[in-house]
């Protein structure tokens, strides 16, 4: 792919691992989608980078949503090996991974708020909940436990009284001087995103933070604790 060709097919992708079922991670050699696997490629100065947009040109190589197996990655040097070319990935290449993460899922949750999908403070996610209009609250990290039992409770009194299948997602990622240095005075203690494309797209990043984080599949709808960073 060439800047003059930005439709291309990503090249040489089979090398660092393809099959009929989709891309596969270096470290486990287990297949699966581009939306289950991160995309790194080399850097004009040889750095390894995430490509999380999956848009960069050249080779790339792929690892499962999972911080412990991209710090696996860079210990046993697999995308030098993967990339077949003599590249240099940081040390501190995971916590990269996970900033960029942490920035897009910012990124997204502002574009909410201004389509009118998201809302903070306790009482406007409680209605939120209760009305049926959340697609996911979220709660900062040192959010009172009572503040955070409240808004459990109208999560699971729609689930019980619609008979829906899962409640409503729940997720703690950022502590609110984390938020405050990420979204100013968006920050928030409680909040909640509403139906529409950006709060779709809210919740499929935090999704995949709270994935690459904890490794496996995300538990946001097992309720709202507190994730590692």
């Amino acid at each position: 792919m060439t800047a003059h060709e930005p439709d291309a097919p990503l090249e040489d992708d089979d090398l660092a691992g393809y099959d009929v079922n989709g891309r596969m991670c270096i470290v486990t050699r287990e297949s699966g989608s581009p939306e289950e696997l991160i995309r790194f490629v080399a850097a004009p100065d040889g750095t390894v980078v995430a490509d999380l947009k999956r848009e960069l040109p050249g080779r790339g190589c792929w690892v499962k949503i999972d911080r412990s197996l991209v710090d696996r990655a860079v210990a046993k040097k697999l995308f030098a090996r993967a990339l077949k070319m003599d590249v240099k990935a940081a040390d501190d290449l995971g916590a990269s991974v996970d900033r960029l993460l942490a920035a897009q899922l910012m990124q997204m949750m502002n574009m909410a708020r201004k389509a009118g999908q998201f809302v903070s403070g306790s009482a406007k996610v409680d209605a939120a909940v209760r009305s049926g209009a959340a697609l996911a609250v979220f709660h900062a990290t040192g959010a009172a436990d009572d503040g955070v039992r409240k808004i459990d409770q109208a999560r699971k009194a729609w689930h019980l009284g619609m008979e829906t299948e899962e409640e409503i997602p729940s997720f703690r990622l950022f502590s609110e001087s984390e938020m405050e240095g990420l979204m100013g005075q968006n920050a928030f203690i409680h909040a909640a995103v509403l139906a529409g494309q950006a709060g779709e797209g809210v919740v499929k990043r935090a999704k995949m933070l709270e994935q690459y984080r904890i490794g496996g599949q995300s538990r946001a709808a097992g309720g709202a604790g507190r994730q590692k960073q």
